[in-house]
């Protein structure tokens, strides 16, 4: 039997289900492996938690513990881009630690370092936890795929966003009342600005990038929006329109540039993307010679991301090795950017306005002068007064859209702030 010595830190929801998993797990048994919990750290010791963690030898300081010459392995659950997460990852990197992380903020803004870090210390930075939970997407890139070239990557990568959405869909509710719900439910946190403004799916956008690619992309390179805007006006459209509205990541190499955006698009109800309820993560893979790729599953809990963590421990125990990003860190590619506002979908803009006449005439001559063709236009019945307007257009650039949006904006008799989302088709 083969023992495995491993520090944790971080006793949250991930590291108290790492705890139990790997106390009960029999198949790591069944494989020759043991792993032995040697230290544990976390921001504070006398609390209640789910596992007992009185056995483990304790550090105030996860930095220290990561400098503790008992371990093999380095294990990160404590979040965040910098701070005590970083310092204890690159800490353990150069102490000749293997590390696993769940940290996407870690990885995204900082993956490409700590890899040129480990490679040169010859230890591995695993991170297959950090996007979509227990689905193994990062593996599936990395490794599934490495002989194909891909083209595209595409993704509902936050849960608590499709959350709020698949429930306003459901329930005919408010934004803002659906926010409250998962707040209280735990599916959001206090302050949801992370999630609901699509920081969270771009970090996991990034790392999926940066496998599908070979390229050193960033947080920097992407667009980024949210859906703090989207109103129950907006959901039901899409429904009129037999689509439903997503939080969508998407990254692509078009003419070898490489672009990357995170917005709420509509996508057709048939579409596996349209499908996903709850939590639940889809990511798809275009990679030739194979076609398209999917990948589904829970993107968060307990249970689903310590499930990831121990899969890197297990691959770490049978000494599989290789660079972080399945190319050496140095070798990732310096690609150009492919900007957004050249991403080319067909575009749905829905807009309220008053309603009199000569407005239909100056919203098409608006859509005109910004090059914008109309493929349909749709009036539903309205308050006495006001009129909404629902617009789905040919395909066109993206900054031709948002021209047009802007255009509009401007015209005195239309009410409020237009709605303008891509649509994504299969």
């Amino acid at each position: 039997m083969k023992t495995i010595k491993v520090s944790i830190a971080g006793l949250g929801v991930v590291g108290s289900g790492l705890l139990s998993l790997l106390d009960q797990n029999q198949r790591f048994t069944r494989q020759g492996i043991t792993f032995e919990v040697v230290g544990v750290s976390a921001r504070t010791r006398h609390r209640e938690r789910p596992v007992d963690i009185s056995t483990y030898s304790w550090f105030d300081d996860p930095v220290e513990m990561a400098n503790d010459p008992a371990a093999d392995i380095f294990v990160e659950l404590i979040g965040g881009a910098d701070g005590p997460a970083k310092s204890a990852v690159i800490a353990a990197l150069e102490a000749g630690k293997h590390v696993v992380t769940a940290n996407k903020a870690l990885i995204a803004e900082h993956g490409a370092q700590l890899a040129a870090l480990a490679e040169q210390k010859g230890v591995s930075l695993k991170f297959e936890a950090a996007v979509a939970g227990g689905t193994p997407v990062v593996s599936g890139l990395r490794d599934g795929v490495a002989a194909c070239h891909v083209t595209a990557v595409s993704g509902i990568l936050n849960g608590t966003c499709n959350y709020i959405l698949s429930t306003m869909a459901e329930k005919g509710a408010d934004f803002d009342d659906v926010l409250l719900e998962a707040q209280k439910a735990g599916f959001a946190e206090a302050d949801p600005s992370f999630d609901i403004d699509g920081v969270d799916a771009a970090h996991k956008l990034v790392i999926l990038a940066s496998l599908a690619f070979d390229a050193a992309v960033s947080m920097q390179n992407t667009s980024i929006g949210g859906i703090r805007h989207i109103t129950l006006e907006d959901v039901r459209a899409a429904r009129r329109l037999g689509m439903s509205i997503k939080l969508l990541g998407e990254a692509k190499m078009q003419e070898e540039r490489v672009g990357l955006r995170v917005t709420p698009a509509l996508i057709p109800q048939a579409d596996p993307f349209a499908k996903a309820s709850g939590s639940q993560n889809v990511v798809t893979v275009d990679a030739n010679p194979l076609g398209r790729l999917a990948f589904q599953g829970p993107g968060a809990g307990a249970g689903a991301t310590a499930a990831a963590v121990a899969a890197d421990l297990g691959l770490i125990a049978r000494n599989i090795k290789g660079p972080t990003y399945g190319v050496a860190a140095e070798d990732l590619r310096d690609l150009p950017i492919l900007p957004v506002e050249d991403f080319e979908n067909s575009y749905f803009i829905r807009l309220n306005l008053q309603d009199e006449p000569g407005a239909l005439a100056a919203v098409a001559e608006a859509l005109a002068a910004a090059r914008v063709s109309i493929e349909s236009l749709y009036q539903p019945p309205g308050d006495e007064g006001q009129a909404s307007v629902e617009i789905v257009t040919h395909i066109c650039k993206a900054a031709a859209a948002q021209n047009a949006a802007g255009a509009l904006e401007k015209q005195p008799f239309v009410l409020g702030r237009p709605t303008v989302l891509p649509i994504i088709l299969p």
